[in-house]
Order: structure tokens, then C-alpha cells, then sequence
């Protein structure tokens, strides 16, 4: 799937939004990206999470399971995951630290990737990355539906994107004029109670 045809998919959703965001990262956006609107359709959603497994395989080879942020990368996580013959798990924040729960191991040799739907700054990546890495399983890497960072965000792992792009994003105390001019919205997730 080419870079265009990824975009496509987000634009045909409505998922492609422009104004004024307050990302998940306290960072401020003139495009926001709202991935829940391509993942209500199944179809769409299966579409961008095969090409994204395509692409994890072809960069790591076999994988045994795949882990998510809880709450936007389950969905990609457990699309992904299928497509991967992998199992899917997720973390969630537990005390503000993202956790395993519900009973989710990870057993010694299994080979692990991340799995985002969106990565910015790479904080929530990062932060799962951390948990898994308590696990005694191989973490060969990280992956995304959409890197934002245009390929800087060091994840400490290497980082598959279906697309990178190089979106802007500011300190709210750093924005340009016409953004300034805009009333702020903060469609994310992270601040969500457990």
C-alpha cells in the first residue's frame, strides 16, 4: 500500500481532519488524524492493518505476539496480530504506568512487536515499550498505522509505519498566529480513566 493510498483511506473516512488539536501529547496541531472514524469500518480497518503486517513481516520476519497501548491500539494491535498469525494483548495504565493485565503474559522466547495506531512524540510507544520490556520475551520492534513525526521519534526499537508525515505540532505557548486564532478541541484519548 503506497503512501497515497494510506492517505486515501484516512481522507475517504473523514479521518483526515484540519482546525485547531490538543494532542495526546499536550502538543497543538492544525491536522488531527482521527483514527476511530477508519476504524468503524471493518473493512478499511482490515485494509490498512494487512498491508501494515505485510510490511512488519517483511522487516522482522515471524511474530508471536503483538502488544498495544490500550486504549487506540487495540484495534490495529488485534487487526494486525491476525494477519500476523500472532496473539494479541494490550496494556494499560495502571497508577499512570502502562501495565499488563487481565491475566496477559508474554513467555520467554516469544518474539514481540509493538503495535500504535498513531505515533507523534512516541511517549505512549515508548512508555508500552518499557512494559513489555519487563517480559521476558524479544521485542523486535515497534510499528504504526501513521508516524506524525516524519520518522523522529526515537522509540529506542526500530519503527515500521504504513506512512510517515511530517505534521506539525507546537507547544501551546508557541503557536503561530493562525492557529492562535482557532478555539483548541482535544479529540484524543490519553487522560482517560482506567
Amino acid at each position: 500500500m503506497t503512501d497515497a493510498e494510506v492517505l486515501a483511506e484516512f481522507r475517504d473516512a473523514g479521518a483526515l481532519l484540519e482546525g485547531h488539536f490538543i494532542l495526546s501529547s499536550g502538543l497543538r496541531s492544525p491536522i488531527f488524524l482521527q483514527k476511530m472514524f477508519i476504524f468503524q469500518d471493518p473493512v478499511r480497518t482490515e485494509r490498512l492493518c494487512r498491508a501494515l503486517a505485510q510490511k512488519i513481516q517483511a522487516r522482522f520476519g515471524a511474530v508471536d505476539y503483538v502488544v498495544s497501548p490500550a486504549v487506540g491500539g487495540i484495534v490495529p494491535g488485534y487487526e494486525t496480530a491476525r494477519h500476523l498469525g500472532a496473539k494479541a494483548i494490550f496494556v494499560e495504565r495502571e497508577d499512570g504506568q502502562f501495565k499488563l493485565r487481565r491475566g496477559f503474559a508474554i513467555p520467554a522466547g516469544a518474539r514481540v512487536v509493538m503495535v500504535e495506531d498513531i505515533v507523534t512524540t512516541g511517549l505512549s510507544s515508548r512508555e508500552c515499550l518499557a512494559s513489555i520490556a519487563a517480559e521476558p520475551g524479544t521485542i523486535l520492534g515497534a510499528a504504526c498505522l501513521v508516524d506524525r513525526s516524519g520518522g523522529k521519534a526515537e522509540l529506542g526499537v526500530p519503527l515500521v509505519s504504513l506512512v510517515a508525515m511530517d505534521i506539525p505540532a507546537y507547544q501551546p505557548d508557541a503557536l503561530p498566529p493562525e492557529l492562535a486564532a482557532i478555539p483548541a478541541t482535544k479529540p484524543g484519548s490519553r487522560g482517560l480513566g482506567a
